[in-house]
């Protein structure tokens, strides 16, 4: 999951979620005719951006549930799964993922393949455009020579340099915040290892680093916060403020460490939840690289630089601290394979059945990449697997559904959401971003979106899209993304899953991944509640992302739950009802102060 600073903002709704047990009486009534009239439309028409779907269909009053089909897939994917055959496949035989690497491009052509071994048709490749620099870690290490011999625990940060094989440095620490800082460290430090980054607080692990979530957690999270008004909150405002700063100064920073020729740079891995970025724990994702796009060559890092765990770092840093003279011997061994490369996202597909719907779409994904310090398993390995799996249980089974069920598993999405983000472009519909000078010093993809949304033809044959990321805990429930009237099909939906702890329908949106592409755009676009494990504590972009921190029965429950899902999306007669699209430009407007405070006098105009 892509770190951003993003909170989980509510829209506001008048809907009341329905709990399963509500839904007890209406699940129990005949399930035949409940098909309601469609709402006609002419479908030569393209959708404009200014309206309502015109495609959305009048949504029948309760749900036809096909209790024998939640039977045999909850059999086969719970009795029957290969899920971990191909986790292991793809975090141990391939390995890291990262965008533009080798080993990505590995994992691309894997799922091509292994799709098509289990019966999808049509797996392909598909170019979401230039991404940059290829690059991958050979070998990194690091140990302290004075004044005692230590082991480092450290990895290079994606798309480091090499060092020219092992060198030796004394250790210096340098603290820059603003521009005036720079003076103070021209000409001093050629030759040295720079410690960069504050030494921060390690607090004791207090609280376990693994969790379910409670009833009570997720009843809370069924109720709507209303608090705050809309809009940004003050405390992120403060948040994306100190990261426009970083961004701001880290490519000078970049810059200034090439020019006075340092040997490489170690900096501190930041904590975790409660406490977890701690015992040998290091993160190397966006935060730890010296450079706003390291992977874009004219912008890349001319320096070597590695992220310690915050262990060696503070031992390293406290020696300086006392005036105690520190040498370091470092070894930074990567390779760059590319200056321009594509990334690709996989795509593949189980045809439709029905003369009249086949043409309509469900799709089912996550993101392929990941960081390097790990090995992807939990982001986002586990949805990947996850998704392959939902495939391989419908070919298992023989199920023809009526649409098309369509696979994505993306690319660039720790980067910026860039390979879903390029498909939905390509295939449905896109939004230009804000050019303000506020926004561009922002990411592209921290950017507020602006007018206008243009519209593809296929845009209104996409019913919904299901995605994980999440980590590898069980399925607990879903967010509607504040599409209130798809939160009664939900919750109509998870009744018969109670027993695999499936409760909670939410009209809370959650963010940071690869379903924004399609909310974005206006299109049904969803993403489970999860249990939470160790992900935001341990796993999450660091070096403990490996296969022994997936939880095999877990995946089988996600499995089994998005396929039930993803079929009932598939076999229903109408599309999911989709929110009005959304309108970018006016949405600063509607946010502005009214007018209304009476006795308001003009301040002068300055001189």
């Amino acid at each position: 999951m892509l770190v951003m600073l993003h909170s989980k903002f509510p829209r506001p709704a008048p809907f009341r979620v329905l709990t399963a047990a509500c839904l007890c009486a209406t699940l129990s009534m005949p399930m035949t005719g409940f098909a309601a009239d469609k709402t006609k439309a002419d479908k030569s028409k393209p959708a404009a951006a200014t309206e309502v779907d015109p495609y959305a269909e009048v949504q029948p009053a309760a749900e036809k549930i096909d209790l024998d089909a939640y039977q045999r897939i909850r059999d086969e994917g719970l009795n029957h799964s290969h899920v971990m055959d191909f986790a292991y496949a793809l975090m141990d035989g391939i390995g890291p993922r990262l965008t533009g690497s080798p080993n990505l491009k590995k994992a691309n052509e894997w799922t091509r393949d292994t799709l098509t071994k289990i019966g999808c048709e049509n797996a392909h490749l598909e170019d979401w455009g230039e991404f940059g620099l290829g690059w991958q870690q050979l070998n990194t290490w690091a140990r302290m020579v004075t004044p005692d011999t230590a082991v480092l625990i450290l990895q290079a940060t994606p798309w480091s340099p090499s060092t020219p094989g092992p060198v030796t440095g004394d250790v210096a620490y340098v603290n820059i915040q603003t521009e005036k800082d720079f003076d103070q460290y021209k000409g001093k430090l050629a030759g040295k290892v720079v410690l960069f980054g504050a030494m921060r607080e390690v607090p004791p692990v207090e609280k376990g680093l693994f969790s379910r979530y409670t009833d009570k957690e997720l009843e809370d999270m069924i109720e709507f916060p209303v608090a705050g008004g809309g809009g940004i909150p003050p405390e992120l405002q403060a948040r994306m403020a100190a990261r426009v700063e970083r961004l701001r100064l880290i490519d000078k920073l970049a810059q200034f460490f090439a020019d006075e020729k340092v040997a490489a740079i170690i900096e501190p891995s930041r904590d975790a939840s409660n406490g977890g970025g701690s015992g040998g724990t290091l993160f190397d994702d966006n935060g730890a690289t010296i450079g706003r796009t390291p992977y874009i060559a004219g912008k890349d890092v001319k320096v070597p630089v590695a992220v310690a765990a915050i262990e060696s770092y503070g031992r390293l840093y406290r020696l300086t601290q006392a005036h105690v003279p520190v040498t370091v011997e470092i070894n930074v061994e990567t390779k760059f394979t590319g200056e321009h490369e594509h990334g690709f996202d996989t795509v593949a597909e189980i045809p439709g059945t029905d003369p009249t719907l086949k043409e309509q779409v469900v799709m089912v994904g996550g993101h392929l990449d990941s960081w390097i310090a790990g090995t992807g398993a939990t982001d986002n390995g586990a949805g990947t697997v996850v998704a392959m799996e939902v495939m391989r249980i419908f070919k298992a089974l023989g199920i023809q559904p009526r649409r098309t069920i369509r696979i994505g598993l993306w690319t660039g999405e720790e980067e910026g959401i860039f390979g879903s983000k390029g498909y939905v472009t390509q295939h449905f519909g896109s939004a230009a971003t804000a050019t303000t000078p506020d926004q561009m010093q922002l990411p592209e993809f921290m950017r507020r979106a602006a007018w206008p949304l243009t519209l593809k033809p296929e845009h209104k044959l996409l019913s919904g899209y299901f995605n994980i990321d999440n980590g590898t805990g069980k399925i607990r429930g879903i967010y509607t993304q504040g599409n209130a009237e798809i939160a009664g099909i939900f919750a109509q939906w998870i009744a018969p899953l109670k027993d695999l702890g499936v409760t909670t329908v939410t009209n809370r949106n959650t963010g940071g991944t690869d379903h924004l592409s399609f909310d974005a755009v206006g299109l049904p676009g969803f993403q489970f509640i999860q249990d939470e494990m160790d992900y935001e504590t341990r796993t999450h972009h660091s070096n403990e992302d490996t296969v022994e921190r997936l939880s095999p029965a877990d995946l089988k429950q996600i499995a089994t739950v998005e396929a039930i899902f993803v079929y009932n999306t598939a076999m229903r007669d109408q599309m999911l009802p989709r929110k009005p699209l959304p309108q970018p430009d006016k949405e600063q407007d509607k946010r502005k102060p009214l007018d209304v405070m009476p006795g308001v006098v003009a301040p002068p105009v300055a001189q």
